[in-house]
């Protein structure tokens, strides 16, 4: 029965998947998108159900479907896990999924393509259901490039526009280098250890290991870290993330808020017991998400496309987990996981329905005065913005302030970098609150005439995320961590949790007092001083180092782009026809020789006993002169 069900939760976005591909443009498009929004439905309904019975019988559901690969001491099989980390995924990847399936029905109901949109959207969550719940790091892989491949099909889904186009291939390439980090460290441990079984790889790192093993350890920690950089947009593959805007908001919801791009976290998290016996490479992810935070969070004091607002503020935040995984509480980075898929999808669904509002307009600047056109998406944003903003009660508040609290007691340097990247936080955000939606329009008359709320099929989830995103904390607040005790199983280090004392309210407070300065810096500058930002070309000094993000892409582009395009071109305009040349004067020579050697073929048959005769007096010559 679990096996039945289980397949059935995998299955059932593939088979949305399949339906919109054959049959998505016969229907009309709302069947097409009532299909791939119930599939999805229907798996985190069953996700629910796993859930329950886990929280029953508190036995993990071990699944194996067969026998898979079997070479020599090397066996795996092809088998599902749904325990405490993998189902609390599918949770919340299903039922955001949901909801974001559910906005896009009227988000994209007019693009002539919305069945293929759906289709890939439901490819996508399939893909990654399996990363989630694969029992061996094989079969998470099979979702991992999976989620790669759909990323590229949805982030250039407007095809026809060749900046999108560009977009989509550089996340995909840019996944591929961290990827091949992943394959590197799934070799060695299977070199190592001969099974990629997370069971079986637990208690084998479990007993004593020899210097050798330890150090291949280190290096297979570094690699699988590599490959969470790349799917989780850390520093130094972190470039494409922004990019990856092009797509319709629905993607940037679904995938840069609470799927794909959490995918690294999980994978880290599911390797916990890999990671703390390498605390050298832990150091690494703790400095690596600290300073990617702050980066990410400079970039995006001065954006002005809202979208990259919210990517920057996404890769901002996805460097606070890894600073939490860094220091080894992995807890406390899947809580803030959790609270960020709430206000993160919000923030970007909401995003979205600002543009649908503007008829495409994304940039800050043209907006303003929103607020009372479309109370809903200012209402929810706000209350998403407040949660990020690390506002008390909201959700944000106790996962980042849990992170703060880590930080204080591993490293205060970078206790000190995450709380100024929090300060930034809010700032950045609140700073595009008041550009959107408080003063005046700013916007084309035309605009400002049919400005309006968004239908309900996109109001309805922003409810529902914005309710999530205030009292999503509660999960886990300090002294009673229902999520802390609910992942215990899985870690395999216990983790001390945050009781209430001096110290904590301090830090508590520290942190509340840097949010609402943020939030007052940009109250004085945005509402108080009506400041509106200038137009690119009027941009000087550092602001302009800031707003063209540091030049990071144009260094990319000098260092490896250029390079390999030189020698690419190299290859093609002297290489290739050196190489030509040559094949062509052998090809040259062995005619040359086939024609002159046709020339002694005249069919006579005294010419070839004179021939004949003439060879066997030269071999008996030499046999004589031989001896």
């Amino acid at each position: 029965m679990d096996t039945n069900l289980a397949l059935l939760l995998l299955l059932s976005p593939f088979a949305g998947f399949l339906f919109n591909v054959f049959f998505g443009k016969k229907v009309s498009r709302n069947v097409s998108g009532a299909i791939g929004t119930i599939t999805v439905l229907v798996s985190f309904l069953l996700s629910l159900c796993f859930f329950a019975q886990l929280q029953q019988s508190g036995k993990p559901i071990q699944i194996s479907l067969f026998d898979w690969i079997s070479v020599s001491n090397f066996k795996l099989d092809f088998g599902l896990l749904l325990d405490q980390l993998s189902l609390l995924w599918l949770l919340f990847v299903t039922g955001i999924g949901s909801l974001i399936h559910l906005y896009s029905i009227s988000y994209m109901h007019d693009d002539e393509n919305m069945h293929k949109f759906f289709a890939y959207l439901n490819l996508f969550v399939f893909f990654m259901i399996t990363l989630v719940i694969g029992n061996n790091l094989l079969v998470m892989f099979i979702g991992w490039e999976g989620v790669g491949l759909c990323s590229y099909l949805l982030i250039g889904f407007w095809y026809k526009n060749q900046s999108y186009n560009d977009a989509a291939k550089k996340a995909f390439i840019m996944n591929r280098i961290g990827d091949l980090g992943f394959l590197i460290g799934i070799f060695i441990l299977g070199s190592q250890f001969h099974t990629l079984n997370f069971s079986e790889l637990k208690v084998a790192l479990s007993g004593n290991l020899s210097l050798y093993t330890n150090l291949c350890l280190c290096i297979a920690a570094f690699c699988l870290f590599i490959g969470a950089c790349g799917k989780s947009a850390q520093l130094p593959l972190y470039t494409w993330l922004p990019d990856a805007m092009a797509g319709p908001t629905p993607v940037s919801a679904l995938i840069h808020a609470a799927t794909m791009v959490t995918a690294g976290i999980f994978m880290v998290t599911r390797m916990n017991f890999l990671f703390d016996l390498t605390p050298e490479v832990q150091n690494i992810i703790a400095i690596v998400g600290a300073v990617t935070a702050l980066v990410a969070a400079s970039i995006g004091l001065l954006q002005n496309d809202i979208k990259k607002v919210l990517a920057y503020s996404t890769v901002s935040q996805l460097g606070l987990m890894f600073l939490a995984l860094g220091m080894g509480a992995y807890n406390v980075a899947v809580f803030h996981v959790i609270t960020h898929a709430f206000f993160k999808a919000c923030l970007f669904l909401g995003s979205g329905s600002v543009i649908h509002g503007l008829h495409g307009e994304q940039d800050m600047r043209k907006m303003g005065g929103l607020r009372k056109a479309m109370p809903i998406t200012f209402w929810t944003m706000m209350i998403s913005t407040l949660a990020i903003a690390g506002i008390f009660p909201f959700a944000g508040f106790w996962s980042k302030d849990e992170i703060l609290m880590v930080a204080f007691e591993h490293n205060k340097v970078l206790w000190i970098v995450a709380s100024i990247a929090s300060i930034m936080t809010a700032f950045y955000m609140f700073r595009l609150m008041y550009l959107t939606f408080f003063n005046d329009f700013r916007g084309t008359e035309e605009q400002k005439h049919h400005l309006h709320e968004s239908p309900k099929l996109i109001t309805i989830p922003l409810i529902i995320l914005a309710i999530l995103a205030a009292i999503g904390g509660g999960i886990n607040l300090p002294g009673s961590g229902w999520l802390n005790n609910y992942l215990e199983p899985i870690l395999a280090a216990k983790h001390e949790e945050h009781h209430l004392g001096t110290q904590e309210f301090m830090l508590m407070g520290i942190a509340l007092a840097g949010a609402i300065l943020g939030i007052l810096w940009a109250y004085a500058k945005y509402i108080k001083q009506g400041f509106v930002p200038k137009e690119d070309s009027q941009i000087v000094g550092f602001n302009k180092t800031i707003y063209n993000k540091y030049y990071v892409d144009e260094f990319y582009t000098f260092l490896i782009v250029r390079p390999i395009n030189g020698l690419s071109n190299f290859f093609r305009s002297t290489l290739e026809p050196a190489l030509g040349k040559v094949v062509f004067s052998l090809g040259t020579v062995a005619n040359g020789l086939g024609t002159q050697g046709k020339k002694l073929q005249t069919g006579s048959v005294g010419l070839y006993l004179f021939a004949f005769v003439i060879g066997v007096v030269a071999i008996v010559s030499y046999l004589f002169i031989a001896q």
